[in-house]
């Protein structure tokens, strides 16, 4: 059977265009096919730095990210200089800072540490958005969609909590995160459930960024999987006359609602792992 006989497949489009590849596709225009670099070997280790879409687009993302907020730092000091509040662009993006800042990193972490936590929060917050927001863009895609994307930024989370808990801390303290003491036992009965309360408190730490890793990665996935499996009903029905047309049309109308949903959970999902990352790092900050 030829491609051109052959039927239409909602789950092979479906997973075309939200997996990984080695090709930037602009259909029906062209196709841009990456380079692809001789693995690296390590014994039985095997790394491939080659790029990927998703790659591309979180450098795209990066560079967006510190782009758009270098403007908006130049904005803002231009109209302090002049003795004026910042408007327009750069007042919206002085608000969307202070708000990170004051709301999530602060209010979270504590008037002490906050600040010193506040860029990181920052920096989470808006590169996530910009990724997400990728996503949504003709021919583009969200790297957010991709789990090892989210485990880098979950990583990097886990290992602030961490470091910055045994820094504020210090190691007994630390230590005492995961060897709590149980208030109101003495002797041997606090040893023991001392010994029985370490693996819980280790598998909390742990969850912290599987949480956060799989959060992100499957509500933007979802999305994209609804968005393209609603498109591919106007192809799936395209024989059927007349009756196409309202099928798309109201598939149309309905892509278009589930579109302004997936601008508003691109903005809460970066609004969720920038809050719970502050929250985290704010537990560690003080003694159990």
């Amino acid at each position: 059977m030829s491609d051109a006989q052959q039927p239409f497949d909602i789950a092979e489009m479906v997973f075309h265009h939200t997996g990984d590849a080695h090709e930037l596709g602009f259909e029906p225009f062209f196709t841009v096919h990456l380079p692809q670099w001789e693995p690296i070997r390590l014994g039985a280790l095997t790394i491939d730095l080659s790029p990927t879409k998703h790659v591309v687009f979180l450098m795209l993302a990066a560079v967006l990210t510190i782009t758009l907020l270098k403007l908006a730092a130049n904005g803002i000091a231009k109209a302090r200089a002049e003795g004026r509040a910042p408007s327009g662009y750069a007042g919206m993006m002085e608000a969307f800072v202070v708000f990170v800042r004051n709301d999530i990193a602060i209010a979270n972490i504590g008037k002490e540490m906050g600040p010193r936590y506040a860029p990181l929060i920052m920096s989470f917050f808006f590169f996530i958005l910009m990724m997400n927001l990728l996503g949504l863009m003709p021919w583009g895609a969200s790297p957010t969609g991709n789990l090892a994307v989210t485990a880098a930024l979950a990583i990097t989370s886990f290992l602030v909590i961490e470091i910055g808990g045994m820094k504020k801390l210090g190691f007994k303290g630390y230590m005492g995160t995961i060897f709590p003491h149980v208030e109101g036992l003495h002797g041997p009965g606090a040893v023991v459930m001392t010994l029985a309360m370490a693996p819980i408190e280790l598998l909390s730490k742990l969850v912290k960024p599987i949480a956060l890793a799989i959060r992100l990665f499957g509500n933007m996935l979802a999305g994209h999987f609804v968005i393209l499996s609603l498109f591919g009903l106007v192809f799936l029905f395209g024989g059927l006359g007349a009756w196409s047309f309202g099928i798309g049309f109201v598939t149309a109308a309905v892509v278009l609602g589930v579109m302004f949903l997936e601008l508003i959970v691109a903005f809460l999902q970066a609004y969720v792992f920038a809050m719970l990352s502050a929250v985290f790092i704010g537990l560690m900050q003080h003694e159990h």
